[in-house]
């Protein structure tokens, strides 16, 4: 039996009529009847998770996993704003989450009554389309209440793939379930618009005339092989840069520019940038100063992102399908030998192509001292030897950065708006979504400040952790001038005496520690093993001095 509210059962069934599958629900009596149809639903699956925080992350988290828009269930009150993080997060990333909100009911709000507080709008420029659904109470209400669903579903499946928020007004009584089927509702549906072919063959014929011509791919929404054959086929032509959360085709260019400096020999003089943000701020100032360089951008949401400040146009289009067909274009340039074509481009790729190998040569050199370092690289070197399969989630800050380092494979990370907050959430989501080895590789804030990600029921054997703890925010160390203040160890870079073992112990986590090499290489493996029955997590202990050193030695060697 349903609810007896008609403003839920039209949403239910075009939930049900639109495809979504999943819904993370978080505990509370206004959307009690809500979450009451959703359980009530053959088509829809349920994951109660009590944090409103952590739960919008884990939506984002399975919407990455399985590519489909996936809702998040909140009761009133503070616990919408507590997805504020996630709805940003999702939206940057193009992956949508579908926010649905209990309501009190509109004449009482900022009453001085219980969770009565303004929802509609909270989520701001964050969500491409906020809607209000009252009970209806007649054919037009009805027709009102069925259309503005319809426009929320579809707008989190649009090119722009940014978050939505239904906001559900309820009145007492609350718990009447006497509906016996849902209303058989108008499903709207969507057809997406066709790339613009001429467009990229503009751009095409633009790249070939070049001299110095340059494609920079920045996160792609998901680990994809048509991406990664595309990168490999323009990369013998062109010079195609991209970081591990792009593709499989990894440059360390990084690390590169931190050798040749500002010098102009390797600057561009035309740019296509595809995809969403980088992690690397070095390639963002390098190709600032490379003026006047013609610079275009493949846009999925129309809007103006003039990260390199002098952006000539954009094109709308999804970037799969223009890097794919720009591949193509590209490739049937006359003038192929052996592989690789006669543009005047030849020398730019060579001065580039020399010195990242010189890089890919100086970094599987360079053995690190026990660190967090040195942690990741024998994570990622044993991974490699892995027969099954398997998503990498890394979280921001530091622990990104040595992925861009030592990962050879696409790496999922929450760039969309670079915070620390919801890594372990989004990578646990994900978890539960997807059948293969899902790890998470944290730094000690991201992970204690997420840790109720671990307060879950639906956790399984293939969640594992890689936890970084070296008592605080390591990164703000290496920035120039900042350690030097009496106000960095404690008050910015947050030290602490934390360990995760109590936190394990209680979430039912199987725990391991390293403090030293060996530990550590003892403790991988058996990370890594494929037969354990609930999550995994191993905590690696260094020193924050260390880590630093570690680092800075690899950059001293390259330059």
């Amino acid at each position: 039996m349903f609810s007896d509210k008609k403003n839920i059962n039209i949403l239910t069934s075009l939930l049900v009529a639109h495809g979504v599958k999943r819904v993370v629900v978080c505990p509370g009596s206004r959307n009690a009847p809500i979450v009451h149809n959703f359980n009530e639903c053959a088509d829809i699956i349920c994951y109660p998770v009590t944090d409103e925080r952590s739960a919008g992350f884990y939506a984002l988290g399975m919407a990455l996993a399985d590519n489909s828009p996936v809702a998040v269930c909140v009761t009133s009150g503070t616990a919408l704003l507590n997805v504020v993080p996630a709805v940003a997060e999702a939206s940057y990333r193009h992956r949508g989450i579908i926010v649905i909100s209990a309501d009190r009911p509109l004449e009482w709000i900022d009453q001085l009554d219980g969770q009565t507080l303004p929802q509609s709008g909270a989520f701001g420029k964050y969500v491409s389309k906020c809607v209000s659904l009252s009970e209806p109470n007649n054919e037009q209400e009805h027709w009102y209440c069925n259309r503005v669903v319809n426009e929320a579903l579809i707008a989190v499946k649009t090119h722009e793939r940014k978050s939505v928020h239904i906001n559900v007004h309820i009145n007492e009584p609350l718990f009447n379930f006497t509906q016996q089927e849902l209303p058989l509702e108008r499903k709207i549906s969507y057809m997406p618009s066709v790339m613009n072919l001429d467009a990229l063959r503009t751009i095409a014929e633009r790249i070939q005339a070049a001299h110095k011509p340059m494609i920079i791919v920045g996160q792609t929404r998901t680990r994809n092989s048509e991406v990664t054959d595309a990168i490999k086929t323009i990369g013998r032509k062109v010079v195609t840069i991209s970081e591990t959360l792009a593709s499989d085709v990894i440059t360390h260019f990084d690390l590169m520019l931190s050798r040749i400096g500002k010098d102009e020999r390797y600057m561009p003089d035309f740019i296509l940038f595809l995809g969403d943000n980088m992690v690397s701020k070095r390639l963002k100032k390098f190709l600032r100063l490379s003026h006047p360089a013609e610079s275009w951008a493949i846009s999925e949401d129309r809007e103006i992102h003039d990260t390199f400040m002098h952006l000539t146009g954009i094109i709308e289009a999804d970037y799969k399908e223009a890097l794919t067909a720009l591949a193509k274009m590209i490739n049937e340039t006359e003038g192929m030998q052996d592989g690789v074509s006669d543009l005047d481009n030849a020398e730019f790729r060579h001065i580039w192509h020399e010195q990242i190998k010189i890089i890919d040569e100086k970094i599987a050199a360079y053995d690190p001292q026990y660190s967090q370092m040195s942690a990741v690289k024998i994570f990622e070197e044993s991974l490699a030897d892995m027969d099954y399969e398997y998503h990498v989630h890394y979280a921001n800050s530091s622990a990104v950065r040595l992925a861009d380092i030592y990962s050879d494979h696409y790496v999922w990370c929450n760039r969309g708006v670079n915070g620390i907050e919801g890594s372990l959430s989004t990578a646990a989501g994900f978890s539960v979504a997807c059948r293969d080895m899902v790890f998470c590789v944290i730094g000690d804030l991201s992970f204690f400040y997420d840790q109720n990600a671990l307060w879950n029921t639906n956790l399984r054997g293939n969640f594992r952790m890689l936890l970084l703890n070296n008592g605080g925010g390591g990164i703000f160390y290496n920035l120039k001038g900042l350690k030097e203040s009496n106000a960095c160890e404690k008050l910015v870079a947050a030290c602490h005496m934390t360990t995760a073992q109590g936190i394990c112990t209680q979430n039912d986590i199987g725990y391991m520690s390293a403090r030293n090499a060996e530990e550590l290489r003892i403790g991988i493996a058996m990370l890594l093993a494929s037969d354990a029955k609930r999550p995994m997590l191993l905590e690696v202990f260094t020193d924050i001095s260390d880590d630093s050193n570690a680092l800075s030695e690899l950059v001293k060697n390259i330059k």
